[in-house]
């Protein structure tokens, strides 16, 4: 009879899969109309693809990051992957966090690596003939979803139209954007709620334009028609400040923040200080499908619930995965670009997504052909 270490030993070498080839490329997709949001506007998203290949298997990962993040993965990240065993995920991450130890690990090298560890369990779970669901574990077996959208940019007619579009399909939570001007977001915020109904949750995202008493007095306002969820209304750079918002703001209304986070210690430093009911992570900055699970540790550990920042096929299974996740955000542009992009692409059922556990991997097809209009160099 073999010994303990030794059958481990054999167990392990069973799963080797050594990285044949990595592929990276960009593609710009212009949006179907101006966008904006309390301190941004935008024409156009940026989509960065990787493509691994180890045993014959194509696996793929993707990040919303400027074609600079490409760059990275292809100059720094891509040599050291080659021949590496794919399988092992957590010494392949920590390649990749050595490799750029010299340029800081925050921005867009948190994304690239992103991007690779995305691929990487996608890989690893084609190579295991599992769906990635299945092979993390499932804790639910579907996810709620929020639509998300309603720009600053929009008309009011707009902003009405796309968020009843989504209550009336059975998405129980909407969101929309605000701080351009708080006059206008109040009459917004009031023709929204008149056009969901009182049976739709009503969620608003600032994205850090408001300041502190701003934020307070529009808190109050928008409690009156209902809103549960107020994401970034001050900075979320701003600690004292989110805090001082989730200790003062109307009874129900959950203060948010946290999808600018690129690593562990950021999202600790935002629980120890209190800031927020809900955290946010976007796996797609935040270290992939490895970084996303372990801020959904850090949430179990600090007992606050965890949301998933866009990129909703990306998010599905690691959310299904966490015990902690209370829904995820199903976001116009990143939707309209994973239908665009990608086959298996999950709908919603009843305002919920659930993982195609028949599909192996993160289930998605990259449709290469279609994408190459969008393709921009590196």
């Amino acid at each position: 009879m073999l010994s303990t270490a030794s059958s481990f030993t054999s167990r392990s070498s069973l799963i080797d899969l050594p990285i044949e080839k990595v592929q990276v490329s960009a593609y710009k997709i212009p949006t179907d109309g101006p966008e904006s949001d309390g301190t941004f506007e935008w024409n156009h998203t940026t989509i960065v693809v990787v493509e691994i290949v180890a045993a014959g298997i194509d696996a793929i990962g993707y990040t919303y990051a400027d074609r600079a993040t490409a760059a990275i993965i292809q100059s720094l990240l891509a040599d050291g992957l080659k021949g590496a065993n794919a399988a092992a995920i957590p010494a392949r991450f920590a390649d990749m966090v050595h490799a750029v130890r010299n340029l800081g690990r925050p921005g867009i090298c948190a994304m690239a690596i992103s991007a690779v560890d995305i691929a990487l369990w996608d890989l690893k779970a084609k190579a295991l003939g599992q769906s990635l669901v299945g092979l993390l574990g499932q804790a639910w077996e579907c996810v709620e979803i929020y639509g998300s959208g309603g720009f600053t940019s929009y008309s009011e007619n707009h902003l009405c139209e796309q968020l009843a579009d989504w209550a009336e399909s059975g998405i129980r939570h909407v969101k929309m954007k605000v701080g351009c001007d708080p006059v206008a977001d109040n009459r917004r915020v009031a023709a929204a709620r008149k056009a969901i109904g009182q049976k739709c949750d009503l969620f608003v995202d600032a994205n850090g334009a408001y300041s502190r008493k701003q934020a307070l007095a529009q808190a109050d306002l928008f409690a009156e028609q209902g809103v549960v969820w107020f994401e970034e209304p001050v900075s979320s750079d701003d600690l004292d400040g989110l805090g001082l918002l989730r200790n003062r703001a109307p009874a129900g209304m959950n203060i948010a923040a946290g999808e600018y986070g690129y690593m562990p210690i950021y999202f600790r430093r935002m629980l120890d200080a209190q800031s927020v009911d809900v955290l946010q992570a976007d796996a797609t900055r935040c270290g992939g499908i490895t970084g996303f699970l372990q801020v959904a540790a850090l949430c179990d550990a600090y007992q606050i619930n965890l949301s998933a920042h866009c990129a909703p096929a990306i998010h599905l299974a690691a959310c299904c995965a966490s015990p902690v996740v209370c829904h995820q955000e199903y976001f116009y542009d990143h939707v309209r670009i994973e239908q665009m992009l990608f086959d298996g692409v999950p709908v919603p059922v009843n305002g919920s997504l659930q993982p195609d556990t028949s599909r192996p991997g993160l289930g998605l097809e990259f449709k290469r052909s279609g994408a190459q209009r969008w393709q921009v160099a590196i």
